[in-house]
C-alpha cells in the first residue's frame, strides 16, 4: 500500500522494517542491537538507577525490575508500572530505559519497569503475573521507596500498553492496589486481529499484520485455538465485556498502525463505560514512530505523554 506518512517520518519508514517474530531469539537480539544503536537520553537533571529483584505473583518466579528515581525531589513521589514493549516476545530491562528515564525526571515520579518472562517460552498469563507482582510491590513498599499509594499508575507501549491495561482490570477485578490512573500509547490489546486497520496494514513499519498475529500466537500458545476456552481479558483486554469502574486512561494511536483501530474501540468502550479517557490519534505517524524524536508529531507524543501523567498523577 502507498502510505501518506509525516513528511518529517517518510524518510525513516523504508529502513524499519517489523523484527520478525516467527524467529523469537534472533528478534530479541535484533532489538538489542537497535536499542543500543540509539541515542541516550541524557536528562538535564539526574535520575537514579536502580536495579533489584521482588517476589512473584502467588509462587511465580521472582521478577527483576529496574527503578528510575527522579534525585532531589521532596515529599512523597507519584510512581508509574511501566512495563516495556516487544510484541510480548522481545525486550530486556534496557529496552525502555529512554522513555522510563524521561518520565522520572520530567513528571517526577518513581518509574519501575519490570523484565518481565518472555512468550513463546513463557506465554500469557507469565508477562501478566510478573507486571502485576511488580504492582504489588510498589503498593505493598510505599513508605520505604518513598512512594504516595494513592498515586500509583500504570503504562507502556504496544505490548506494553496491552500489559498495562490488563493490570487495570486485574487490579479492580481482585480488589488489588488502586490504579489511578492507565497510560495506552498504541497498546496492543485484541488477539482477533479483526479491525479494519488489523486487516489492511500488511506492510507497515516497526509492525505489520504478520507479526502481530505471530505476536499473539506466542503468548496465547496453549490457549488460543486449542480447545480449552474463550481467551482471557486479561490476556486481550478488547475481550472484556465491562470497562465500568477502571481508572481514568489515556489512549494515543498512530495512523498507519495495525493497532490502531483496536486502541481507537477500546478508547470509546472506556467513554460508554463512563471511565474519564483521553482519545488521541496522531496523523501520519506509524507504530513505534514516537522514538523518531526530531520529528514534530513525535516530540507532540512526548509531550502528551508527560502533560498527560504530570495532570492524571497530580503532580505540581
Amino acid at each position: 500500500m502507498t502510505y501518506r506518512f509525516d513528511p518529517e517520518l517518510a524518510p525513516f519508514a523504508p529502513r524499519m522494517a517489523p523484527l520478525d517474530y516467527g524467529a523469537p531469539v534472533d528478534a530479541r537480539n535484533a532489538l538489542r542491537a537497535v536499542m543500543a544503536a540509539q541515542p541516550r537520553y541524557e536528562p538535564a537533571e539526574p535520575v537514579l538507577v536502580e536495579d533489584r529483584t521482588i517476589p512473584g505473583h502467588d509462587g511465580s518466579p521472582a521478577v527483576p525490575v529496574r527503578l528510575y528515581r527522579p534525585a532531589d525531589r521532596p515529599g512523597r513521589l507519584p510512581a508509574l508500572v511501566f512495563p516495556h514493549w516487544g510484541g510480548f516476545v522481545t525486550g530486556d530491562l534496557d529496552t525502555a530505559t529512554t522513555q522510563a528515564t524521561r518520565i522520572a525526571e520530567l513528571v517526577g515520579a518513581l518509574v519501575v519497569s519490570p523484565d518481565y518472562r518472555l512468550a513463546p517460552e513463557h506465554p500469557f498469563p507469565a508477562a501478566l503475573d510478573d507486571c502485576y507482582a511488580t504492582l504489588v510491590w510498589v503498593a505493598r513498599q510505599a513508605h520505604d521507596l518513598g512512594v504516595d499509594p494513592a498515586r500509583v499508575g500504570v503504562g507502556g507501549l504496544s505490548a506494553g500498553g496491552g500489559l498495562a491495561a490488563a493490570l487495570a482490570l486485574l487490579a479492580r477485578d481482585q480488589g488489588g492496589p488502586p490504579v489511578r490512573h492507565q497510560f495506552l500509547l498504541f497498546p496492543e490489546l485484541d488477539d482477533r486481529v479483526g479491525t479494519a486497520s488489523a486487516r489492511a496494514f500488511t506492510d507497515t513499519p516497526m509492525l505489520d499484520r504478520a507479526n502481530l498475529l505471530l505476536s499473539w500466537k506466542h503468548y496465547l500458545s496453549g490457549w488460543s485455538g486449542a480447545g480449552v476456552g474463550a481467551v482471557s481479558r486479561y490476556a486481550a483486554p478488547a475481550r472484556a465485556e465491562d470497562l465500568r469502574g477502571l481508572p481514568p486512561a489515556f489512549v494515543g494511536v498512530c495512523e498507519f498502525d495495525p493497532l490502531r483501530d483496536e486502541g481507537i474501540d477500546y478508547a470509546l468502550r472506556l467513554i460508554a463505560a463512563g471511565v474519564p479517557t483521553d482519545l488521541v490519534h496522531y496523523p501520519g505517524t506509524f507504530h513505534a514512530s514516537i522514538g523518531i524524536a526530531h520529528a514534530a508529531v513525535s516530540r507532540r507524543m512526548v509531550a502528551d505523554q508527560i502533560a498527560v501523567l504530570r495532570r492524571e498523577l497530580a503532580v505540581g
